[in-house]
């Protein structure tokens, strides 16, 4: 069969996490590109090498790991300096990524869920995409959860929404949407039913016949063969 590949993105305090709890529960694929960025800056990987040698060893702890919160201030305030880090770290992160898909695609599944936070802002990957989901929320509900979530005055939250492309710009650009604006349950029951479409896809309409012809055909075998018996 075909498997295809499905881009989940969302904002910062929209829930996407808990959508992704949900999926997984079901048995989904999912890749956490997150996580993979995580693993990639490990020490005595090529990325942390590259960032060291660009970014200078006091973002390091004194373990020799990165200090993620003290690289984030740099970049926070340096666009430039975010996307020369994005240069380091993306190619790596995508090639981690294509290892999860094949073994995906060897096991049999019939999509996979990439879980991408800046899956619409960095806007190279959306063409690799059969579709697209986004987890929503309207946007006061998205500040008061990240002021309570994050402890952060309204000003600082304001703010780091602001570094995001906004959720409405997001929601134009999605195939699916989620929308986590309300309490939890309503959110897994549309999560559910994406779940379901996405089973039912149509990109498994010809693997389907093609089985279900052969099952056709071997029942008619057996069929015959039990007439000739009988009689």
């Amino acid at each position: 069969s075909t498997m295809f590949l499905v881009g989940l993105s969302g904002g910062i305090a929209s829930g996407k996490s808990t959508a992704v709890a949900v999926l997984r529960e079901l048995g989904c694929a999912v890749i956490d590109s997150d996580v993979i960025a995580r693993e990639v800056v490990q020490p005595h990987f090529k990325a942390y090498r590259q960032i060291v040698h660009y970014f200078g060893t006091e973002i390091l702890f004194e373990n020799g790991e990165i200090n993620r919160e003290a690289l984030g201030n740099i970049i926070f305030s340096h666009p430039e300096k975010r996307q020369l880090l994005n240069s380091i770290t993306h190619p790596e992160i995508q090639k981690e990524m294509l290892k999860q898909i094949l073994k995906y695609f060897m096991l049999g599944y019939r999509y996979v869920i990439l879980d991408i936070p800046l899956l619409f802002e960095t806007n190279r990957l959306t063409k690799f995409m059969k579709y697209t989901v986004l987890v929503y929320c309207d946007p006061p509900t998205q500040l008061s959860r990240l002021m309570k979530r994050n402890g952060l005055s309204q000003a600082e939250a304001e703010a780091r929404i602001a570094s995001q492309l906004p959720l409405d710009e997001k929601r134009k650009l999605a195939s699916h949407v989620i929308d986590n604006s309300g309490d939890r349950e309503s959110m897994r029951q549309q999560v559910l039913r994406l779940h379901a479409r996405l089973e039912d896809s149509l990109d498994f309409l010809w693997a389907r016949l093609a089985v279900g012809t052969v099952v056709a055909g071997l029942g008619g075998l057996v069929y015959l063969l039990l007439r000739h018996f009988i009689s």
